[in-house]
């Protein structure tokens, strides 16, 4: 059975590379995250969170600055709604291309300012926000009018995901950071979600009205984690996780707000860690705890040494972040929901159809 799963998924995976004629759900697709969506925005940046080296991009024609052995989660997402072509990062943008939608997504990024500054340069979420208002600029100049832009983007889809190193590379690194002294868990989950609001309210105000907020996954199970705590016995490293949970209560919180404070706000929350339970050996991904490419101490793939042969086996190609398969699996999940859990109060099919 579980052979037949995997076929399945492997089968969806050839489709999703197929572009089907028709025109896409939404006229454009804004992301904005982490280097769970990064697809080339870090790539000049004086970082060693960068992913634009061998053997990221093994499964893509070569690196691109995607941390993943292929596509990432965005990428999939961008085919469901119909997207021919990927959607292009921030940094190489150009022209008529921004109209489809621009990635900012970039690698150790976080809702505060200082998040993940020990391992160099990286594109905030307030950064992201003025690059996305230097976009909204070049779309009413090709509209022609602040107002056509306006209405043009009251109809995309935004997705966002911040939060993850917040605290991988801020409040679990008390050697760089003062925030774990400063605030208790349930503290910090309330000042992120405080500055998490305010820069969401500012995408409303620059025309969002579609937006889909992305949970925290387990970070208490991936692999540098692990390796840098351990579990005491259990399978990841719980105090982490109980952590993640104290941020995602908030967000369901957060967008009830939203959408109630804000006039044709649709705001949802796609729950990521409700998405990624169950049995991954269901769908042939049987090593979940250990990563697919040799790492360095930060979590990332050695350069240019050959990574693990059969990728759809396991859950993460490096340190922190998925495979391909998972991210298309995660994709699907959050594009159409499979429970209630999965989304609230809609998945991403049903937001583009409002």
């Amino acid at each position: 059975m579980a052979c037949e799963l995997n076929i399945l998924f492997l089968v969806l995976i050839i489709i999703s590379h197929v572009h089907v004629d028709g025109e896409p759900q939404v006229p454009c697709y804004f992301i904005f995250g982490d280097s769970l969506v990064d697809n080339g925005n870090n790539n000049l940046l004086p970082t060693t969170a960068k992913a634009n080296y061998p053997p990221y991009g093994i499964d893509f024609d070569g690196p691109t600055g995607r941390f993943c052995n292929g596509r990432n989660m965005a990428d999939f997402i961008a085919k469901l709604l119909g997207f021919a072509n990927f959607i292009p990062p921030f940094a190489t943008a150009r022209g008529q291309d921004i109209l489809m939608g621009v990635n900012y997504g970039s690698g150790a990024s976080g809702i505060r300012d200082e998040t993940g500054q020990q391992l160099g340069a990286r594109i905030s979420m307030n950064r992201q926000l003025l690059n996305h208002q230097i976009t909204i600029s070049r779309i009413a100049f090709l509209l022609g009018s602040k107002g056509a832009a306006n209405n043009y983007l009251s109809q995309c889809i935004y997705s966002v995901g911040m939060g993850s190193n917040d605290y991988i590379n801020n409040y679990l690194m008390p050697q760089f950071y003062p925030t774990s002294y400063l605030y208790t868990p349930d503290q910090y989950a309330d000042v992120l979600i405080q500055q998490y609001s305010k820069q969401l309210r500012t995408l409303y105000n620059d025309g969002a009205r579609k937006v889909a907020i992305f949970g925290l996954g387990l970070i208490g199970c991936t692999p540098a984690e692990i390796v840098r705590y351990g579990t005491n016995g259990s399978d990841c490293v719980d105090k982490i996780n109980t952590d993640v949970q104290l941020f995602n209560k908030r967000i369901k919180v957060l967008v009830d707000g939203l959408n109630n404070d804000l006039p044709n706000a649709k705001f949802t929350y796609i729950n990521i860690i409700e998405i990624s339970s169950g049995d991954p050996s269901a769908a042939g991904i049987t090593v979940i705890n250990a990563p697919c490419c040799m790492v360095l101490t930060n979590g990332q793939c050695t350069p240019n040494q050959v990574p693990c042969s059969d990728r759809n086996k396991y859950a993460f190609f490096d340190g922190f972040h998925p495979t391909a398969i998972v991210n298309f699996l995660l994709a699907m999940r959050s594009y159409s929901a499979q429970t209630p859990f999965d989304a609230y109060p809609v998945d991403i099919r049903s937001l583009a159809q409002l």
